[in-house]
């Protein structure tokens, strides 16, 4: 069982490191959009069809109190950190588990 442990250790390893750069890229995101970017820009483009599919629900469903505020970025980071906390962990744990 060992090897099962060994690939679900690798597994929680690999979603760690992504789940951790997508946060990164929605900080970015929320980060440029303070300033008046060049939309035609790619890494700004990059930054949009990287993280639209998960900000645009969230916008639906958070209303933004007519202030202006968008707290998507946010919300979607505090799901990352649920996600690593209890996914990535309920994997090592298992992996250890199984080793």
């Amino acid at each position: 069982m060992f090897i099962a442990g060994n690939f679900l250790g690798a597994l929680a390893t690999v979603l760690n490191v992504a789940l951790w750069a997508y946060m990164w890229i929605i900080i970015a995101r929320a980060l440029i959009s303070w300033v008046n970017p060049d939309p035609w820009n790619p890494i700004v483009q990059f930054l949009h069809r990287a993280t639209e599919p998960v900000l645009a629900p969230i916008r639906r469903v958070l209303p933004t109190w007519r202030m202006g505020i968008d707290f998507s970025p946010l919300v979607a980071i505090l799901a990352i950190y649920f996600v690593q906390g209890f996914v990535v962990s309920s994997l090592r744990d298992l992996a250890w588990r199984l080793r």
